[in-house]
């Protein structure tokens, strides 16, 4: 076990770092690590190296955070009616630890979501080298496509700098194998090339996933609602580019919700809607996709990042758009400020927004474990996704 390989080093603030794109296992992975580790702390007394180990989980998203919290009480690692910090988010974690009294192990899942300058309640400059002062070794799972803001942002040569240092030490693992998409590899890389290319190809024949491209977004939600009334295989939900309007902090004027609005068709975003039942089961313990009524709702990267779901209908909105053969990204139409606005590298005002708004159709896009209908509202890029459908470019 590399870990325990690192704690035989005795040396200070050790990465492991594991990358894989999404799909490829790396949630299961680490909450498996984070049980094993927290089970052996508990009975391994011949091993004086991993008996009482502390071990801490972070990972920077509220739903997610929500999940490990819950999985963790249900193991019985953390007692339900206590807070505990075991498991929590990093800015938590790094101003509740002092770097002169190191914990042994933190795993951080998502690490791609780590802030790399100051934000908030966070006053330092990087938040994973922050972790590393304050533990032995750190785990780190990290996606660089699934980076969605400028806060998050990492700097090519920095991304290099950090996998060639951990092969150095023999502690870089690659998760390559496509776990959570039940399709044919055709229909991966149908997937694949959009998002790494911005190239859209004739859809391939696939019997066992259901990837369709709807003419109406009205079509597509009837679709996904009938797909959600069977949870056997999952929760099926509708997502969207972050394209129109929302603010947490404040309510529209003259309507009840902030909504993606389409024509004549309207639905409101995630996060607004009340519970069906709130006295059932405490919705704030539950994930978004989770709760029943969100199926009224429409979800964002900021909601489903992390997530499988059965089917997933995506929303492609007017910031994605087709243009001479070509995915091309207009910041101008997207209303998601953390990624359009511009970022300070090196002293210099950078944008970056083309990489981050490509990030966020990956995410949508590598939801689906069974199935992926889409919706475009570019009408050229429409057009390309009907026509690719038919076997016609």
């Amino acid at each position: 076990m590399k870990i325990e390989e690192a704690l035989n080093r005795d040396k200070m603030g050790q990465l492991i770092l594991v990358e894989g794109e999404a799909g490829t296992g790396k949630t299961v992975l680490m909450s498996s690590l984070f049980y094993e580790l927290k089970q052996i702390s508990g009975e391994e007394e011949s091993n004086v190296l991993l008996n009482q180990i502390s071990c801490h989980l972070l990972v920077n998203h509220k739903e997610q955070l929500k999940v490990y919290q819950q999985i963790a009480k249900k193991l019985g690692l953390i007692e339900k009616k206590k807070q505990s910090d075991i498991v929590s988010n990093p800015t938590s974690f790094i101003n509740n630890h002092d770097p002169e009294e190191k914990v042994d192990v933190v795993i951080v899942d998502e690490a791609h979501l780590l802030w790399t300058q100051g934000k908030q309640s966070y006053q330092g400059k990087n938040q994973l080298e922050d972790i590393l002062a304050r533990a032995r070794v750190v785990v780190a799972v990290f996606d660089r496509n699934q980076i969605l803001s400028r806060e998050q942002y990492w700097e090519e040569k920095q991304l290099l700098q950090m996998v060639h240092e951990a092969n150095l030490k023999d502690n870089y693992i690659e998760l390559q194998n496509q776990l959570r998409i039940n399709a044919n590899q055709q229909t991966i890389n149908w997937i694949r090339e959009i998002i790494d290319k911005q190239e859209v190809q004739n859809i391939p024949k696939d019997n066992n996933y259901d990837l369709k491209v709807f003419n109406t977004v009205e079509k597509m939600y009837e679709a996904i609602k009938e797909k959600a009334k069977n949870e056997d295989y999952g929760i099926s939900r509708i997502l969207a580019t972050f394209d129109w309007e929302y603010n947490d902090n404040n309510r529209p004027k003259d309507e009840d919700y902030w909504s993606v609005k389409i024509g004549n068709w309207s639905l409101p975003w995630n996060l607004q809607l009340k519970p069906y039942n709130p006295r059932e089961i405490k919705s704030k313990d539950l994930s978004w996709a989770e709760q029943a009524q969100t199926i009224n709702e429409v979800g964002s990267t900021f909601t489903i990042q992390g997530f499988d779901l059965n089917y997933a209908a995506v929303i492609i909105g007017p910031s994605v758009q087709y243009r001479n053969g070509q995915i091309v990204f207009d910041k101008s139409a997207s209303k998601n400020n953390k990624a359009v606005y511009r970022r300070k590298v090196n002293n210099e005002m950078r944008d970056v927004s083309k990489s981050l708004l490509n990030n966020e159709l990956n995410v949508l896009l590598t939801r689906g474990v069974n199935g992926l209908y889409i919706y475009a509202v570019d009408p050229e890029l429409q057009e390309a996704l009907i026509k690719a459908q038919k076997g016609e470019l």
